[in-house]
């Protein structure tokens, strides 16, 4: 199974990020055999499983726990080796040096993030996160200028599917963003 369609996750009132965006976070965190991913604000997991099914070793780090359980499930569905951490980040977060991180969600703590990313996110490593607001977007985009990030990119995605009657059914405009640390 190469990519996931949204309807085969196990799915909560937790957010998940949908097929499309996630399919393009691959894409920018190009993912590798063996590197180490840490997915903050990880929801069901559809991005750190999928990370997994690229040969990414994944640590998914979630606050609330019906996301955490959600991970967990999805995990032993698809067979997939995360390493699930329950809590805030940066709080949580383990002392290790990752290849690649994901924020799908921060929780208001992104400085913090920043700051633990800048001893174990490597050199060159590509920092990647998804943004419903024009904020929380600014505020990344300042983060990663502050902590000398290259490469940024931003795109702005919006997807829509037919529905079985028919109808467009738009989901929420979601901002990617992606850097590369120095």
């Amino acid at each position: 199974m190469r990519w996931i369609k949204d309807e085969k996750f196990i799915r909560g009132s937790i957010p998940m990020t949908k097929f499309n965006i996630r399919v393009l976070n691959m894409a920018y965190l190009s993912i590798e055999e063996g590197d180490l991913l840490l997915d903050i604000g990880a929801g069901t997991g559809s991005v750190s499983v999928e990370a997994v099914l690229q040969g990414a070793r994944v640590w998914a780090v979630e606050r609330e726990k019906e996301g955490v359980e959600l991970i967990s499930k999805n995990k032993d569905k698809f067979q997939a080796d995360i390493t699930v951490i329950e809590g805030q980040a940066p709080e949580v977060l383990p002392d290790i040096k990752f290849d690649k991180c994901f924020i799908g969600g921060s929780s208001g703590h992104l400085k913090g993030i920043f700051d633990y990313l800048q001893s174990n996110l490597r050199g060159k490593g590509i920092l990647c996160a998804n943004f419903i607001t024009l904020n929380n977007l600014n505020e990344f985009l300042e983060l990663l200028k502050l902590y000398d990030y290259e490469e940024v990119e931003v795109q702005l995605i919006q997807a829509s599917a037919i529905d079985k009657s028919g109808l467009l059914k738009g989901n929420n405009p979601i901002f990617i963003a992606k850097g590369v640390k120095e």
